[in-house]
């Protein structure tokens, strides 16, 4: 592959294929094998030991994607985080955690660390004093998310970056909400960027996959862990994944578009109460990820006025579909309360702002003027079986 190759698009097609060299077919062939020759070749071959063939060219796709030097695939954005996290982590270090993320992050933390007798603490902001007060001598990793889920919190990826290196902290990024089309925190001196492969890169909602893309140095540390605990991908899935991948700029930028289209027109609407989207002027972190983003991506959250009730808006909606996850081609929504932030409790939910009405939005590739047709024809529906049962 031509190393000069710049192109976002180019990298998605081109970077990691495998080449068919029997019968130069256009797509990467797909190796089944779960057994390898030992004797007499280069490398000793075996799916745990996330070396395939097809495994080892898309971990330099998204190598590639993010500017990083390698790469390697999970069984699941959990896969990946957990195993990334801890491969720097041992007895009696302490990790800081931005405070709003994911949930399945949050319960690995606080229901598995006390166990491996690993210290954290939670930022209770995203600023830099947020981060600094929470530093310790025995702090070994730093963690963020941004944009964050649900409420699409920015953080400075140059300052995290920075504060990292003045107290010799490994920086870690779960990257899945921006993806590599929209931003590239390897830039900005982030050391390990983490990707729920389910999300954007997967984009049709068919498969499970985690990705990690950082130093060959970082790399093999995470790599001895990572054959330990045994998180591969099935090479089935991974060829499916680096199929899909090569469409992520081109659906990547369209969900850009339509969630633009789509924030603003919600942040006007008389019925929703507030719009969280970094591309909104109005949102308190737009100018960082103006700065760190070259999009704003395509995820949102919103809360209705209280008595639309979140959950009978969404049960009356025809086109958007009541999902659990995000970022397929097609338009989905959830209450992050009742899902993906469902173990974090009610008071620590409403200590970080997920309110039961908040509404998780993941804008898909449909024609805004269909998906503003159906929140409309929602919202009548919603305030006409309010009307009935409130009378």
């Amino acid at each position: 592959m031509n190393s000069k190759i710049k192109g976002i698009n180019t990298i998605c097609t081109h970077v990691g294929e495998v080449e068919d060299k029997q019968f130069k077919g256009a797509v990467s062939p797909l190796y089944m094998s779960s057994s390898y020759a030992f004797q007499d070749v280069d490398v000793k071959r075996y799916p745990r030991y996330f070396n395939t063939p097809n495994q080892e060219g898309l971990a330099k796709k998204i190598a590639a994607l993010e500017h990083c030097e390698a790469g390697l695939i999970f069984g699941s954005g959990m896969a990946a985080i957990s195993t990334a996290v801890m491969a720097f982590l041992k007895v009696g270090d302490h990790i800081i955690l931005q405070g709003d993320i994911y949930g399945g992050t949050y319960n690995l933390v606080v229901e598995q660390f006390n166990n491996f007798g690993i210290e954290y603490s939670f930022s209770k902001g995203t600023n830099k004093a947020a981060f600094e007060e929470l530093v310790k001598p025995n702090t070994k990793v730093i963690y963020i998310e941004t944009p964050s889920n649900p409420l699409l919190k920015i953080t400075d990826l140059k300052m995290i970056s920075d504060l990292a290196k003045k107290y010799n902290l490994i920086s870690i990024i779960d990257n899945t909400f921006a993806s590599p089309i929209n931003q590239i925190p390897a830039k900005f001196g982030i050391d390990i960027v983490i990707h729920s492969a389910t999300k954007y890169m997967g984009g049709h909602s068919d498969m499970c996959a985690g990705a990690v893309a950082c130093s060959e140095e970082h790399r093999e540390k995470i790599f001895h862990l990572a054959k330990n605990l045994g998180g591969s991908l099935s090479d089935y899935t991974v060829w499916l994944l680096e199929r899909s991948m090569k469409t992520m700029g081109i659906r990547v930028r369209a969900q850009n578009e339509n969630a633009q289209r789509m924030a603003e027109y919600l942040s006007k609407h008389d019925d929703i109460k507030a719009v969280y989207y970094p591309g909104l002027k109005s949102h308190e972190g737009h100018n960082i990820a103006k700065a760190q983003m070259k999009g704003f991506g395509g995820m949102m959250s919103f809360e209705l006025k209280a008595e639309l009730g979140a959950n009978l808006f969404q049960k009356s909606l025809k086109l958007i579909k009541p999902s659990m996850s995000l970022a397929g081609v097609e338009s989905t929504v959830l209450s992050p309360a009742e899902t993906s932030h469902a173990l974090l409790g009610a008071v620590e939910r409403k200590n970080r702002g997920i309110s039961d009405g908040l509404i998780r939005f993941s804008v898909g590739i449909e024609e805004t003027e269909d998906l503003i047709s159906d929140i409309e024809q929602a919202i009548k529906q919603s305030k006409k079986k309010h009307k009935i049962t409130s009378s």
